[in-house]
């Protein structure tokens, strides 16, 4: 009797931690093959690995852009209020910043504040202008510094689910966030 448990215990464990493998494999799609360092908007640094197991919702911005970037950011906030409630703690609203020398981690605490959007399902991340061009490469943004204050670029609004892969992109402003959000909803109910 006691080999027989010993036998199945040791099976037990190898297919646990066979599966633990198969989990923590990535997608080859996924964000999270990244490897670059990013600040969030509480000083913390760490890579975009440590959003995995969250459905993302991305948006790239800058806090003093005053044509678009407010735009982008009422279509996020609509999104999250149609994302189910009790699925927010397993969503991540990321707004990444386009300008990362005026958009310190204290001035986008300051405008995370000020724009209601302070809630922990909130991320504003900053880097480096390497890795921020970088990640607009992935998501197919496109930005320029067209003066000392000002910045052409995209208006796009990504979905990714919680393995990293990206899952949907609306582009443009007044997006159907109805669209968004039910993605995400699927997103994080899935996983």
């Amino acid at each position: 009797m006691k080999q027989l448990f010993c036998i199945l215990a040791a099976i037990f464990v190898l297919f646990s931690c066979n599966q633990d493998k198969a989990e923590k494999e990535l997608p080859s799609g996924s964000i999270f093959h990244l490897t670059s360092q990013w600040q969030d908007q509480y000083n913390h640094s760490y890579q975009l690995d440590a959003l995995r197991g969250k459905a993302l919702v991305v948006v790239m911005i800058y806090t003093s852009c005053k044509a678009t970037c407010p735009l982008l950011v009422a279509d996020m906030k609509k999104i999250e209020k149609q994302i189910k409630p009790s699925y927010l703690h397993k969503t991540s609203l990321v707004l990444v910043t386009i300008d990362p020398e005026k958009d310190t981690p204290e001035h986008l605490a300051g405008f995370a504040k000020t724009s209601g959007m302070d809630a922990p399902h909130w991320v504003f991340l900053r880097s480096d202008e390497a890795a921020t061009q970088e990640f607009a490469n992935v998501l197919s943004m496109k930005y320029k510094k067209i003066s000392p204050i000002d910045f052409s670029h995209s208006n796009i609004i990504s979905v990714f689910n919680p393995d990293g892969e990206l899952i949907l992109q609306e582009e443009g402003t007044g997006i159907n966030t109805e669209k968004v959000a039910g993605k995400v909803n699927e997103a994080v109910k899935g996983s």
